[in-house]
């Protein structure tokens, strides 16, 4: 019995590590702005987590996902990354290439 316990609790512990995945989307909104929206997979909102725009190795935009877990930036010319930053290991990137 105590096995079967401590094989559920390892379990229940692993599969909860993976149920918090960090998500985002990013498309372009009209007239050279870009929205992208952040998340969780276990359907918690991304607001007020960290946000970057990343060109050329420095960061051009820095901001935080808003209430509704998105943030809108100015287009920058060339190419660049947005970065969902949450900490531990829960990051996402998504290059201006990937971007509609």
């Amino acid at each position: 019995m105590k096995k079967l316990i401590i094989v559920l609790a390892v379990v229940l512990t692993a599969s909860m590590a993976f149920a918090h995945t960090a998500l985002m989307a990013c498309f372009t909104e009209g007239e050279g702005k870009v929205t992208c929206e952040g998340g969780f997979s276990d359907g918690s909102s991304a607001a007020g987590t960290k946000f970057r725009v990343e060109q050329n190795g420095k960061t051009v935009f820095e901001g935080k996902f808003d209430q509704n877990s998105e943030v809108t930036f100015a287009k920058p010319a060339g190419e660049y990354q947005t970065v969902l930053d949450a900490g531990d290991g829960h990051k996402v990137i998504v290059k201006s290439k990937d971007i509609n």
